[in-house]
């Protein structure tokens, strides 16, 4: 079974290539974030004509996110508890039935959070506190559960070819990273990095100076796991090659492979 996550940056702009990566992909539920899109204007049609069950939390010209999937989710639940007067579109969470067991997939879109010393940081430090009281929350049900998306975080040196570069921004601030790792000391796994403990994996690339042919790339599109959920996990992949299509997003998929008879 695979899952995936993937910030396609604008879906109108970007639909032939979603459909592309899909038709070759094949996979069985994907989190899409900014698909920048109202939900009456995000392209539904050419994704049902080919077999998609399209769930959407969006908001006009930026944010939003998506579920798309091969079966109809049980249950869907759009926003991000914890604070009833947030307006962005950021967080959308649904529940399969697989096999005998249910998974609870979300597609997540956390703040950037620049300029620094701005409303804007706070406001990511506190969705990300949060993302992190949500989680403890689902946890404790102890149903497979699976955080992925766009967490606009860069974990640590090594997810990022020039670190040096990143010290003034907020996605590689101390308090960023470390609201990071509180999410994954609650008993999450991040799936890229149990299966591959190397420097050079990266999921974005900038569209200027050359950051693609360069390989000047970050690692800040995560795929968060409950013990549940990562003791199915078989495989992780990184769709690197998407970047250099045509009309690229500047991020790419992350695909995990889980195994749904060893859902515990």
């Amino acid at each position: 079974m695979l899952l995936a996550t993937w910030n396609i940056n604008g879906v109108k702009a970007r639909i032939d290539t979603l459909l592309a990566w899909l038709d070759e992909r094949m996979p069985d539920i994907v989190g899409l974030q900014e698909i920048k899109s109202v939900d009456e204007g995000f392209p539904r049609a050419e994704l049902e004509a080919r077999g998609w069950h399209v769930e959407t939390h969006g908001q006009k010209g930026f944010n939003g996110v998506a579920l798309l999937s091969r079966e109809p989710p049980a249950v869907v639940e759009r926003g991000l508890p914890g604070d009833a007067s947030d307006e962005q579109a950021r967080f959308i969470e649904g529940v399969w039935e697989v096999g005998a067991r249910r998974l609870r997939f979300a597609s997540l879109y956390l703040p950037n959070g620049n300029p620094l010393g701005t409303e804007k940081f706070t406001y990511k430090l506190g969705w990300m506190e949060r993302l992190e009281a949500h989680a403890r929350r689902r946890l404790a049900n102890e149903t497979p559960f699976v955080l992925a998306g766009d967490y606009n975080v860069i974990p640590q040196p090594e997810d990022a070819k020039n670190p040096a570069a990143w010290v003034d921004d907020a996605l590689y601030q101390p308090e960023s990273r470390s609201a990071y790792r509180r999410l994954l000391n609650l008993g999450m796994t991040d799936a890229v990095r149990a299966a591959c403990d190397q420097a050079g994996v990266y999921t974005f690339w900038d569209y200027q100076a050359g950051a693609w042919q360069k390989d000047n790339g970050i690692r800040i599109d995560h795929v968060a796991l409950s013990p549940e959920a990562a003791a199915a996990l078989r495989s992780v992949a990184i769709d690197k090659h998407v970047r250099g299509w045509e009309k690229p997003s500047d991020h790419v998929p992350v695909v995990v492979e889980i195994d749904p008879t060893a859902l515990r």
